[in-house]
């Protein structure tokens, strides 16, 4: 029987695709820049087999996501700088010293006496402050000592936002019960809807940014991840828009662009009441 690949072949046919005399010319030519944009593809893409639960094809996209890895730790080793061991070290390290809960003496081996906890909630809220404050030493040995400073600013939007609140809250910047924050929302529409009425454009859109602020704040304290929220919302449009079409197929006015705006919206009933 065949032995099953491993990382150090994974490594070596990196090396070998970056060989200057025998490599794939697309590959030499890449820099971290220009990998980027397939990161975040392959990332996407990881993200879409989960939702899907298209678990079949999950190995393979995970697969696709630690290439890239193995290409930037490939380039940062041609530059001297780090390698892929030092990228598996400093993981390691961090979250062993991220989880003293678990090493007790901030070594990998070390276990700690029991795990049996008298109250689960207590123990989660104690391991989440140390989880923070430990965070926030390490932002502050790497100069990045603003609370908000490292919070990446490439992240969708609606994702850098439920964060940038959570580690505000952190410290204690948040609206103390759900209640306040559906005000809040109520408020930010109130002020879109005057600036609606002033046709002010520019004003349109910060108070439409606002709203959705809002909304994401009220997502959070509804335990609900907005970013998933919102995909799931896209999903389920796009299957009745689907089904919307695959109706009117089948009728002599066999295109969408043929009906009204009030005959499309019986349509959508229609959709989601057969949903």
């Amino acid at each position: 029987m065949v032995a099953n690949y491993t990382i150090d072949d994974l490594r070596y046919l990196m090396a070998r695709l970056r060989n200057p005399e025998t490599g794939c010319p697309w590959d030499l030519k890449q820099t971290y820049a220009t990998v980027a944009k397939h990161t975040l593809e392959e990332v996407y893409e990881v993200i879409d087999a989960i939702e899907r639960n298209d678990l079949e094809h999950l190995a393979g996209e995970l697969g696709d996501l630690l290439f890239q890895i193995i290409f930037y730790s490939q380039l940062a080793d041609e530059e001297d700088r780090f390698d892929f061991d030092v990228v598996v070290d400093g993981i390691v390290s961090k979250l062993v010293r991220r989880h003293p809960h678990v090493f007790p003496e901030g070594t990998l081996r070390s276990v700690r006496d029991s795990a049996n906890v008298a109250d689960g909630r207590l123990e989660e809220a104690k391991i989440h402050k140390v989880w923070e404050e430990l965070k926030q030493e390490e932002r502050s040995a790497k100069g990045d000592g603003k609370i908000l400073d490292d919070i990446p600013l490439a992240l969708p939007a609606l994702s850098r936002a439920q964060k940038l609140q959570k580690r505000a809250a952190s410290v204690g910047f948040d609206w103390q019960n759900t209640a306040d924050v559906i005000a809040k929302v109520k408020e930010e529409l109130l002020e879109l809807e005057v600036e609606i009425h002033n046709n002010n454009q520019a004003a349109i859109k910060d108070e439409l940014g606002d709203l959705i602020f809002s909304c994401v704040n009220l997502a959070r304290h509804l335990q609900v991840d907005a970013e998933e929220a919102t995909r799931r919302a896209n999903y389920k449009f796009k299957t009745r828009f689907d089904a919307m079409e695959s109706l009117v197929a089948k009728r002599p006015k066999n295109s969408l662009a043929l009906y009204t705006a009030e005959q499309l919206e019986s349509l959508w009933n229609e959709v989601k009441r057969a949903d």
